[in-house]
């Protein structure tokens, strides 16, 4: 799984909350790094981007993955701010598969994308 956060300690919440699961967790700090990470490591099975990071956005970075052949099925959880809700109908558009609006609750995202990773409750309820 990839978290693509330019805010340092989010992807150290994120990282930390889904490697209490069965969840192997890379970071990136902006667009850019995440496109490397995605090029390089064929074993992502799962994105979770930050809209607004440097070089590229989360919206740019959703788009070359949706525009990708071996990636463009990946499911995608955007992250952002509230009230960004002309960048949640572009995210839309572009085919993000959840939308999550900072400050979340990091047991909801690990309940969603436990789900989107096909993993049943009972396999997740304890540590969830």
């Amino acid at each position: 799984m990839l978290v693509a956060d330019d805010e340092p300690h989010i992807g150290r919440i994120i990282k930390m909350k889904l490697e209490q699961g069965p969840f192997r967790v890379t970071l990136a700090y902006d667009g850019q790094e995440a496109i490397d990470v995605l090029e390089s490591q064929s074993d992502i099975d799962l994105v979770l981007l930050d809209l607004m990071m440097p070089n590229l956005s989360g919206l740019d970075v959703l788009a070359r993955i949706r525009s990708n052949e071996r990636l463009k099925h990946l499911p995608c959880i955007i992250l952002t701010a509230a009230g960004q809700e002309a960048q949640h109908q572009k995210a839309m558009e572009l085919g993000a598969t959840e939308f999550l609006t900072k400050p979340f609750s990091p047991k909801k995202l690990y309940a969603r994308t436990a789900e989107l990773a096909g993993l049943t409750h009972d396999d997740n309820a304890e540590s969830a």
